[in-house]
């Protein structure tokens, strides 16, 4: 609940149907209209239903009322739909994690297409040529990647919470399990809170991040090599004793995990037990292994990354004399696999940490040769930026949730001055349709680009995130 907001709790014991459903899996529902309301030609008071589906009959709880809608929670389900789902998990509801486990898996991602459908038509104006099929992969045990909270401020007493926080709050759910971590992190839930509780700093650890690599040696008769690599980065606020090192040192061994410390910023990630390790993941068809440290930003999801590098690049219809540019690189996940099929590549990235990633990952492949990287602000770029980068057939841009508006107004600005520099094909990967739509009115109304075809990527099943695709050709 915002601040500001003035709870109640209201049963209404008269059914009402739902029609439709936001992105935070609310069921959207409209009470008829009064008199008053049909005299001045408006329509009935909106009520957002936590844990209601559309088409579904049920009776309700207000929790928060308005003038122009209400808040409310599922009282009882008179008319079930007929793609609700059993959640798995026994914290959703609770945890803010996922909101879509009581929907099965296909309307998830028919609701979705159609949020970047809506978006691209509303805000955009424009429509693809081609609606590229929903990609899609694992639904459970699927995530790499993960930060949770740690708290020793509960309602029991003596017991630390480690987890994701609760639905739009402050607060940490109580899990001990995750279904959409893999299995074998899931399982650490409950040694995380026993380890923490039994530090000297228990209320100086706030968060522990997660990242699960890949094997060492996959196949290898090693159990030990042939098991994914899993990195644990403690977030403490205080220095270790030598007590606490030696039971980090000891869950290390037990666990058979990579312990991290980060007691300041994110410049001070540092290995600290073992010393040494590999974490890594691998992209097969383009024979690339992708050496990562926990705080590095990757993909959460690995198996549908593979698919994701492997359509944008088919998409980018890569020439072997092409030279592409790869904006927003970050440590050269589409970059790498770009430099197989083409002449030269160049990725652009803000940070300068994952520049030097990218550049080590280079020459780890063997295509220095190949691939050149540089660091810019992206968010400030102009014609004359676009000039220093060169003259590039393809792009592929791969921006963080605030799109790549400055990128597309200078392209809208050498079209108007009829340059050579615009890229005859762009694929566009977009963690946010709003901004992507956006973009794409500018690129397809101002820059003279066609939007050849558009599609989901379910990078982040059960959860409201939508990963997509644009293909944009001159």
């Amino acid at each position: 609940m915002r601040r500001g907001d003035k709870p109640v709790n209201i049963e209404v014991t008269e059914p009402i149907e739902v029609q439709a459903l936001d992105l935070d899996a609310q069921g959207i529902a409209r009470l008829a209209p009064s008199e008053e309301e049909i005299s001045e030609g408006q329509s009935g008071k909106v009520i957002f239903i936590k844990g209601a589906l559309p088409t579904e009959q049920v009776t309700y709880t207000i929790t928060s009322d308005k003038a122009r809608f209400s808040k409310a929670k599922v009282r009882e389900i008179l008319k079930p739909a007929v793609f609700r789902a059993e959640p798995k998990c026994a914290a959703f509801g609770v945890c803010g994690g996922c909101s879509m486990q009581h929907l099965d898996i296909r309307a998830q991602v028919a609701m979705k297409q159609r949020v970047l459908e809506d978006d691209l038509q509303h805000i955009a104006k424009v429509q693809p040529q081609e609606i590229l099929r929903p990609m899609g992969g694992p639904t459970w045990e699927y995530r790499h990647r993960a930060r949770l909270s740690a708290v020793n401020r509960s309602i029991k007493k003596g017991t630390v919470l480690i987890g994701f926080h609760e639905g739009k709050s402050g607060y940490v759910a109580d899990m001990l399990a995750c279904e959409i971590l893999p299995k074998h992190v899931s399982d650490l839930l409950p040694e995380l809170r026993k380890l923490v509780m039994g530090l000297s700093i228990v209320d100086r650890m706030p968060q522990i991040e997660i990242a699960v690599g890949e094997p060492e040696e996959p196949g290898s008769d090693d159990p030990q090599k042939n098991t994914p690599v899993t990195a644990l980065v403690f977030r403490n606020l205080q220095p270790l004793t030598a007590a606490d090192e030696n039971v980090m040192r000891a869950f290390a061994d037990q666990h058979r995990v990579w312990i991290w410390l980060q007691p300041k910023g994110i410049e001070s990630v540092a290995p600290f037990y073992p010393e040494t390790g590999k974490l890594c993941y691998r992209l097969p068809e383009f024979e690339i292994e992708m050496p990562f440290k926990p705080a590095d930003f990757t993909q959460v999801n690995h198996l549908m990354n593979r698919s994701l590098v492997s359509r944008a690049v088919r998409l980018l219809e890569v020439r072997p004399t092409d030279r592409v540019l790869d904006l927003f690189c970050g440590i050269g996940n589409f970059t790498l696999p770009l430099a197989r099929k083409a002449a030269q590549v160049l990725g652009i990235e803000g940070l300068a940490t994952l520049t030097e990633r990218a550049k080590a990952n280079a020459k780890h492949n063997g295509l220095s040769n190949k691939v050149s990287f540089m660091q810019s602000n992206l968010f400030e770029v102009t014609p004359e930026t676009i000039a220093s980068w060169g003259r590039a057939q393809r792009w592929l841009m791969d921006p963080p949730r605030e799109g790549a508006m400055e990128i597309c107004k200078a392209l809208a600005q050498l079209h108007l001055q009829k340059s050579d520099l615009l890229p005859e094909r762009i694929v566009y990967v977009s963690c946010n349709p709003k901004t992507l739509a956006r973009d794409a009115d500018i690129l397809c109304h101002q820059a003279g680009y066609t939007l050849e075809g558009a599609g989901i990527v379910n990078m982040f099943p059960h959860t409201s995130h939508v990963e997509s695709m644009a293909v944009f050709v001159r």
